[in-house]
């Protein structure tokens, strides 16, 4: 078991050399303040989930058998906290490895006294393959992930076929993988991949976009891109039977 809130005021995990495995992020480092150092140390036992190679047991992380909802690469947390204070019967574990994001996030999460929120600090990718069982989440959300808008990067882009297939699994049956960029580039790489899996079926039909969900916050990283012009792209799709 790794100690996350140690690992997350450390250095950099050394990377293995050899072909590069499916990563769900880029390593970012940024000043963490002094409130949220101190969240760090003192929330993180309350809301953290070290990372482990050993399958989670939310009903008894949570408390209670609730449906989940996973949000990887929940930024800074905004997202992710209104949700849970407004979807309380349901638990949602969010994802994330962008070392001042966490913290802010604990900080804020202790103000709000929210009770069904958990987060990960680590690899989105391994956390799935290791800690998540399949059939156990009720919703997965990857919202504004990092675009890498140059050509000869989109290679790095979360959304292709091998990672769809690694996530479906962890979906219930019916469960909803939900979609959000503001990159009209990214959005098309998106949309092919969903309509391209079978595992998997577009809820507005192949080729479309979904309507903006009721749920989804006007967030920091949203306000950005529009503010650059940026149209916002939705995509909701049902794991089937």
């Amino acid at each position: 078991m790794i100690d996350e809130a140690s690992r997350l005021q450390g250095d950099p995990e050394p990377q293995p050399s050899g072909a590069r495995p499916i990563r769900s992020f880029v390593r970012r480092f940024g000043r963490i303040t002094r409130a949220q150092q101190q969240a760090l140390d003192a929330d993180w036992s309350r809301f953290g989930i070290d990372f482990d190679d050993q399958v989670a047991d939310f009903a008894a992380i949570f408390g209670r058998a609730a449906p989940r909802v996973v949000e990887i690469g929940f930024g800074n947390g905004e997202q992710l906290l209104a949700s849970a204070l407004a979807d309380t019967q349901r638990d949602h574990v969010g994802i994330e490895v962008h070392r001042p994001g966490v913290p802010h996030l604990l900080l804020e999460a202790a103000r709000a006294n929210v009770s069904n929120l958990r987060v990960i600090a680590h690899d989105a990718v391994e956390v799935l393959g290791a800690m998540v069982p399949d059939g156990s989440i009720d919703e997965i959300r990857i919202l504004f992930p990092d675009p890498w808008p140059k050509a000869r990067h989109h290679k790095r882009r979360l959304l292709q076929p091998a990672f769809l297939d690694r996530l479906v699994p962890k979906l219930r049956a019916g469960g909803v993988l939900h979609l959000a960029t503001d990159w009209a580039n990214y959005a098309e790489q998106m949309l092919a991949v969903v309509d391209g899996s079978s595992a998997i079926e577009n809820m507005a039909g192949a080729g479309n976009y979904s309507a903006r969900p009721d749920w989804r916050i006007l967030s920091r990283f949203e306000r950005r891109g529009v503010g650059l012009g940026h149209q916002v792209f939705d995509i909701a799709a049902r794991k089937r039977p």
